[in-house]
């Protein structure tokens, strides 16, 4: 049985170069970076080296770079980090209504402990109005966190304008780039970005490393103390095999960026026009064109529950999901497409496909050989699909 990998938004196989260098770390050149020694030397010119490859595909300083254990951490500590900072200032934060849950979450943990939060809508493509952000904006707002483009539809947001909004009214903007690092450029300064959340095994890097890019003289309390390791930003020892992969992927994104993105369009592009051309009642979640990640394809198909689409392509050995990885379990339907205005039952028949280095035409075209046929199993158990067939047999004949 063939199998297909199409969920590269969940996670990416690490990148046989990235793995190689980091097994010298794990093996040869393991010393603890802060000792004074030379292996501890050897160890720390490496973790600085890979500062500099996330700094630069970034458009940042090495110096503005925090390691953290993930983009989780890396959203806590700014957001929790920026409110305690700010906190003389003001308690209003403002984010939007289809943040990962590592942002929205962590909103509402500060929430319940006395600040004032404000979740600005979206449209139906997904996509923020710079105008609402500015109609949520109070004397005492402290924090702007808004993501840069969506893990689940793809939708790319005004950023550079949203964060202008927030420079001129001296309000830290913080953005959550997880899912659009290293596949789409970014340039914080250009931006007007004064935290930036990005994470490693998204890029093909390792798992449990990520990082907090943080505008020089943005305060932001640390979240974890102890030795004072990332400038006191973040104690603890770090991740150096991890890290040091972490800046390897970076190098390797940053030749292969423009490309895998154009190709990664092409067969997201061929993926739709099939499912449109072979299966009926579907609809398109999120944008089209340069407004969405080049890798996201959203699509609701209708009369049939996601759950079950995801484990009968599974075992025709393709890798699929319904919206985030992180909340994979639940049977709520994705927070995301009811902001979008989907109704509960559209919803529940979402499917990610999220394309990659090694996605290729055959996948899709194997894609478009299964799917259509367990569709079609599936709506034969669907009374719904039963009526909305005769309905559209019934509305046919009377024109």
């Amino acid at each position: 049985m063939r199998r297909v990998y199409l969920d590269h938004s969940a996670t990416t196989p690490v990148d046989p170069e990235v793995a190689k260098l980091m097994m010298t770390y794990y093996t040869e050149k393991y010393g603890n970076p802060s000792s004074v020694h030379s292996f501890g030397r050897d160890a720390k010119a490496a973790l600085e080296n890979a500062r500099e490859s996330v700094a630069k595909l970034l458009g940042a300083q090495p110096t503005e770079i925090t390691f953290t254990s993930g983009g989780t951490e890396a959203d806590n500590l700014a957001i929790i980090g920026t409110a305690e900072a700010q906190s003389k200032k003001g308690k209003h934060i403002i984010t939007s209504a289809v943040e990962h849950h590592a942002v929205l979450e962590t909103c509402e943990f500060l929430e319940k402990n006395g600040y004032e939060l404000t979740i600005v809508p979206v449209n139906e493509e997904g996509l923020i109005a710079v105008e609402d952000v500015e109609k949520a904006i109070r004397p005492d707002t402290i924090l702007i966190t808004i993501m840069h483009a969506n893990n689940e539809v793809g939708t790319i947001q005004p950023i550079a304008e949203i964060g202008k909004l927030a420079r001129d009214k001296g309000i830290v903007f913080h953005v959550d780039a997880v899912q659009s690092f290293g596949k789409i450029p970014i340039d914080v300064v250009a931006m007007n970005v004064d935290l930036m959340t990005v994470s490693s095994h998204k890029i093909y890097g390792p798992k449990g490393v990520g990082a907090l890019y943080i505008r020089k003289g943005v305060r932001v309390i640390p979240r974890i103390y102890g030795g004072g390791q990332e400038k006191k930003r973040r104690s603890g020892t770090e991740n150096t095999p991890g890290i040091i992969g972490f800046g390897k992927a970076c190098e390797i994104a940053a030749q292969r960026m423009e490309e895998e993105a154009a190709r990664e369009a092409k067969l997201r592009d061929r993926l739709l026009e099939g499912i449109m051309e072979k299966i009926d009642y579907v609809k398109l979640n999120g944008p089209q064109g340069e407004k969405r990640l080049p890798g996201i394809l959203n699509v609701s198909i209708q009369f049939i529950e996601g759950e079950a689409l995801l484990l009968s392509l599974d075992m025709m050995g393709i890798a699929a999901s319904s919206g985030s990885a992180c909340t994979s379990g639940s049977l709520d339907p994705s927070h995301v497409l009811l902001a979008m205005g989907l109704t509960h039952e559209i919803a529940h028949g979402s499917l990610r496909f999220s394309f990659g280095r090694q996605s290729t035409e055959e996948d899709v075209d194997y894609v478009l050989e299964q799917l259509p046929k367990i569709v079609e199993r599936l709506r034969m158990m669907s009374p719904l699909y039963d009526q909305a067939k005769h309905s559209k047999c019934s509305q046919a004949k009377a024109q």
